[in-house]
């Protein structure tokens, strides 16, 4: 399959789950929700939308293979793989705000093809081909053009499993605040991701994130202009790792800024 033929099928996975995760139930109660690690929650919603999204995916290539948190966490990198979180801002869910999503990214050998990113409250859906652009429906999008920090807007996410990365970020957190126009942190990634690659925020970073909250997200920003790497400024591939994202004068900055010890 061409890289517009992962995109259109990914596409359509996604939208499917979309429109089961907006017809469904929310669970409030908490003795539904499953601990799957510190302060991170899974429900039978998670994984009935990623049952939705599996048997779209393989029906039409049954020799893929999946990577995703409830069915498949082990990474792979040979052949057709598809990168999936059925549902990033669980604990937005459960809580009833409106800011999760629905992530699915294509990879062949490693190198990835397709990307798709859905705001699901929204019904707002940011998608990527290799070398085919970054696009929300008819508008091509690209990175900001802003490259004075004092104008800039960063999103983060916090590190609320491993609280022992806390006080690094916390200083982090600092310089960055000190030096721009704001700091956001709406609780899902994918869409963090996708708002860098829209030009909503100049520039985005997390010190430590799941293959399955960067892969599509990384393709939208790459091939809308921006740059996404480690805290090291290393390029990253399906892999669990720290994420620094953004337009290419954001993104310098936001390196050398994080790794300042001033």
């Amino acid at each position: 399959m061409s890289a517009l033929d992962l995109l259109r099928l990914a596409k359509h996975a996604a939208s499917r789950a979309g429109e089961y995760l907006r017809t469904v139930q929310r669970p409030s109660n908490p003795a539904d929700w499953t601990l799957k690690g510190s302060r991170d929650f899974v429900t039978e919603v998670d994984r009935a939308a990623e049952r939705i999204i599996t048997e779209i995916l393989l029906t039409a290539e049954p020799a893929s293979t999946m990577v995703g948190e409830e069915l498949s966490p082990a990474l792979a990198t040979g052949g057709l793989v598809w990168v999936v979180d059925p549902l990033d801002g669980t604990t937005n869910f459960l809580h009833g705000i409106p800011s999760y999503a629905v992530s699915i990214a294509a990879a062949v050998d490693g190198v990835l093809q397709a990307g798709v990113v859905l705001d699901v409250t929204r019904n707002d859906t940011c998608v990527a081909s290799l070398g085919g652009g970054t696009w929300r429906g008819e508008q091509r999008l690209a990175v900001s053009t802003i490259h004075d920090p004092e104008l800039a807007v960063i999103g983060t996410g916090f590190p609320f499993r491993d609280v022992s990365r806390l006080e690094p970020y916390l200083r982090q957190l600092g310089r960055v605040a000190r030096s721009t126009s704001g700091v956001r942190r709406p609780g899902a990634a994918a869409l963090d991701l996708a708002d860098v690659a829209a030009g909503r925020f100049d520039g985005f970073w997390e010190q430590q994130l799941s293959a399955w909250d960067i892969a599509a997200g990384r393709l939208l920003i790459q091939e809308a202009g921006g740059f996404v790497t480690d805290l090291s400024g290393r390029d990253i591939g399906i892999e669990h790792t720290s994420v620094v994202a953004g337009n290419p004068a954001i993104h310098a900055w936001l390196i050398e800024t994080l790794n300042s010890e001033r």
